[in-house]
């Protein structure tokens, strides 16, 4: 199995294209040490021919014309694509407009929850995506299986997936309520296991999570790799910056640091390789200069950078 990080940003990207913060004046002018990256994907394959992807953001058509892998081959038709399926984690749109940037007519499967499902079948833009030419397919939860492609094909790719602590997408929030507890566990949210089995050779990818429980720390156990939601370093991170009023919890994502962050949280399980991806054009560990990336590194973890590749 062969993965590879085509997207290792939050939702905007960094820098953001409206973000005149520090971190993102930085990486315009070219810092050494402050890398640009763009929005929240995976791809996984099995036979270094066909390619599954981690959800499908904004900037799907720069990431794949950085990604020789996800391009055309040489020798294949015309119209044609490797992506053979796109598996959303949720309804963000970091995670499902880049869906219409596909829309070409070209065969590949969509997988995802009942509810972000529900989701697109609710938003009638995404029809650009003819369901008789792009199936859309009910991800089965908690139990392995093979990623098909328009065909019904195999993959080689097989997954599990299971419900994460999480919340709705912001788009689905109402705003006559601000101070509603949008917080959810139900599917609106989810990790995957991609192949290995349980154990060794698991790779686990969880862009978005909102607590770490005894549930997801039992099955973390004996992971080959994590890929994990690092969005912010701390909860106040985007309040203390001046670009933002909400916290990372509210956002429905865990801060790195503190006792009640990730690297706390999953401090004694055991797992070989800690990464961090989705990270906010806010986190100092965009900087590899700074004392918090510093920190991250001293706890065991990498940050994911666009092009970074995995093989457990």
């Amino acid at each position: 199995m062969r993965l590879k990080v085509v997207g290792s940003a939050a939702g905007g990207g960094f820098p953001q294209w409206n973000c005149n913060y520090r971190l993102s004046r930085a990486v315009r002018s070219g810092i050494p040490g402050v890398r640009r990256r763009t929005q929240s994907s995976l791809a996984a394959s099995a036979n270094e021919r066909d390619w599954v992807l981690f959800n499908a953001s904004p900037d799907i058509l720069q990431q794949i014309a950085e990604t020789p892998e996800l391009q055309p081959h040489i020798d294949a038709p015309l119209r044609s694509t490797p992506i053979r399926a796109v598996v959303l984690t949720n309804a963000d749109v970091d995670h499902v407009a880049g869906l219409l940037s596909l829309r070409e007519r070209q065969p590949f499967a969509i997988y995802a929850t009942a509810d972000v499902l529900a989701v697109l079948d609710a938003n009638s833009i995404f029809n650009v995506l003819d369901p008789a030419i792009v199936p859309r397919r009910k991800l089965p939860v908690d139990r392995e299986f093979e990623i098909c492609d328009a065909e019904n094909r195999g993959t080689g790719v097989h997954i599990e997936s299971f419900a994460v602590p999480g919340k709705v997408a912001l788009y689905m929030e109402d705003s006559s309520r601000p101070d509603a507890d949008y917080n959810s566990d139900s599917g609106d949210t989810i990790g995957v296991r991609i192949g290995g089995g349980p154990g060794k050779g698991s790779v686990f990818y969880i862009p978005g999570c909102a607590r770490i429980n005894a549930a997801l720390r039992s099955r973390l156990a004996g992971a080959a790799c994590l890929l994990f939601d690092g969005t912010v370093f701390t909860d106040e991170e985007m309040i203390t910056a001046g670009v933002g009023t909400k916290t990372g919890a509210r956002m429905g994502h865990l801060a790195m640091s503190g006792p009640e962050g990730s690297i706390a949280g999953l401090e004694d399980v055991r797992i070989d390789r800690r990464i961090f991806v989705h990270i906010n054009n806010t986190n100092p560990v965009l900087d590899e200069n700074s004392a918090e990336h510093a920190a991250v590194t001293a706890a065991g973890w990498e940050i994911a950078h666009d092009g970074m590749e995995i093989e457990p």
